[in-house]
């Protein structure tokens, strides 16, 4: 009968050494390239106001107030921990009621018409119910609420609108979009006019 030693031996040699390639020198390589060339990205983007960290420029939180810019709905009630769409087809009923009642509470709380296009993203969730972005025409469309909310000209809110679009990465990727963490902060700076 042959001795398994010399199968057993090579096998744990290459075990411990996988083990140590892809468990230990792979992810501090990649920690230490993100670290040194993108450092900002790699601790998660956040921001900071007066030294506290407010949130992250890649997660959606919930803004609720009239005085706010809305996010996009979340199916997972804005929750980091647990990203995920709704899994509801577009064809479900659930799913098109849902949308149907967001649609018509946007349309009552922007004082718009039925002749008013509300912006699919503003009733649709994201695959992953954290996007903090919206489109360009999604702020637009809420920018009367605001601005009557805080006692401001609706042109000084549409163009702080403006200010924070951002174009397409590197020219061609994406869609233009606005930041509503970005924006809501930078509207916060802004005084009122009563």
């Amino acid at each position: 009968m042959e001795s398994n030693t010399p199968i057993i031996r090579p096998t744990l040699v290459l075990l411990v050494l996988f083990t140590l390639l892809t468990g230990v020198v792979y992810p501090l390589a990649v920690w230490g390239v993100g670290q040194t060339i993108f450092p900002r990205e790699a601790n998660g983007s956040l921001i900071e106001v007066n030294g506290r960290v407010v949130g992250s420029e890649l997660v959606a939180q919930s803004f609720t107030g009239p005085e706010w810019f809305w996010p996009r709905p979340s199916a997972v009630s804005y929750d980091a921990s647990s990203s995920g769409g709704s899994n509801l087809a577009t064809t479900n009923p659930a799913l098109l009621a849902a949308v149907q009642d967001r649609i018509a509470a946007l349309r009552s709380a922007e004082s718009a018409t039925s002749k008013d296009r509300v912006p699919v993203d503003l009733v649709t969730a994201s695959g992953s119910g954290l996007d903090p972005d919206i489109t360009p025409a999604a702020a637009h469309f809420q920018a009367t609420r605001v601005a009557l909310a805080r006692g401001l000209d609706v042109g000084e809110v549409r163009r702080l609108i403006q200010d924070h679009i951002q174009g397409r990465t590197f020219g061609f990727l994406g869609e233009p979009r606005v930041n509503i963490l970005k924006l809501n902060l930078a509207l916060r700076n802004v005084q009122s006019h009563e």
